[in-house]
C-alpha cells in the first residue's frame, strides 16, 4: 500500500476541493452524528457547503434501517435507534469505521445503484490494499469475505438518497467487540457470520484502514459517473 499520512487529511479537501474529509477522533454519539449529517445535506442542497465524506467511530448502538425485523432484534443491550437508511439491524461501536458520505449524485450521474455498487467497491479495493480478499455477493448487500474460514460480512451499507443528496454510508468491521453482534440478526441474515480484519488476524488500526480509502478514493468518485439508469431518486 502506498504510504499516505492520515493525519494531514483532517478536515482536508478531495475531488479538487469538492469534498470534505473529515475524520474525527474519539467517539461521537449517533444522534450527534444523525444531526450532523442533516444539516449538512441541507446545506449542500442549497449550494451553501462542500460534499462531506466523514470518517468515525460511534459507541455501542444498534440501528434499523426501514426493512429492519422486529424479530431481528434479540437483545436490545445498547440503544435502539430507528433510522431512514436502507437495510435492517446492524450494530455500530468502538473498532468499527464508519463512513458517513453527504454526496450531491445530482452532479454524479443520478443513480442509486451505481452509487450503492461504486460504494461497495471502493470497500473492497480498500480491504485488498490490506491483504483481504472481499467480494459482493449477490442478492445480499454489503462487504463479505472467506478469507480464514467460511463466508463472513466484513462490511454493512445503508443509505439514503433525498433530492439526490447521499446520507448515511458504510461501516467496516477494523477491531469490534464482535460479540456486539449477538444482540441483533446482522442485516437479517441468521446462516451468515460476520467477522473483522481483527478476527482475520490482520494488523490493521484504524488509521490504517482509513489510509487504504484515502488511496483508493479517487477511483470510487470516479465511479460514480455512470449512465444514468431507469431507477429514480430513492433508498438503497
Amino acid at each position: 500500500m502506498s504510504e499516505i499520512d492520515v493525519g494531514t487529511m483532517n478536515s482536508n479537501a478531495i475531488d479538487g476541493g469538492r469534498i470534505e474529509w473529515r475524520v474525527s477522533p474519539g467517539l461521537t454519539p449517533y444522534d450527534v452524528a444523525l444531526a450532523e449529517m442533516e444539516a449538512r445535506a441541507a446545506a449542500v442542497l442549497a449550494g451553501e457547503a462542500r460534499e462531506l465524506i466523514w470518517l468515525l467511530e460511534h459507541p455501542p448502538v444498534y440501528t434499523a434501517g426501514t426493512s429492519a425485523a422486529p424479530g431481528d432484534l434479540i437483545d436490545a443491550r445498547f440503544p435502539v435507534v430507528a433510522t431512514g437508511r436502507g437495510g435492517k439491524y446492524t450494530c455500530h461501536g468502538p473498532g468499527q469505521r464508519i463512513v458517513y458520505m453527504v454526496l450531491d449524485l445530482g452532479q454524479r450521474g443520478k443513480d442509486v445503484r451505481c452509487f450503492v455498487h461504486g460504494v461497495e467497491g471502493w470497500v473492497i479495493a480498500a480491504l485488498a490494499e490490506l491483504g483481504v480478499s472481499a467480494f459482493r455477493a449477490e442478492g445480499r448487500v454489503g462487504i463479505w469475505t472467506t478469507d480464514g474460514g467460511p463466508e463472513a460480512k466484513i462490511g454493512a451499507i445503508g443509505v439514503r438518497v433525498r433530492r439526490w443528496i447521499t446520507l448515511h454510508g458504510l461501516a467496516v468491521n477494523v477491531a469490534p467487540d464482535l460479540s456486539h453482534f449477538g444482540g441483533i440478526v446482522p442485516c437479517g441474515l441468521p446462516e451468515f457470520p460476520v467477522t473483522s480484519l481483527k478476527a482475520l488476524e490482520r494488523n490493521a488500526d484504524l488509521a490504517t484502514f482509513d489510509a487504504a480509502l484515502a488511496l483508493t478514493a479517487p477511483a470510487f468518485l470516479s465511479s460514480l459517473a455512470c449512465p444514468a439508469s431507469p431507477r429514480g431518486e430513492n433508498e438503497a
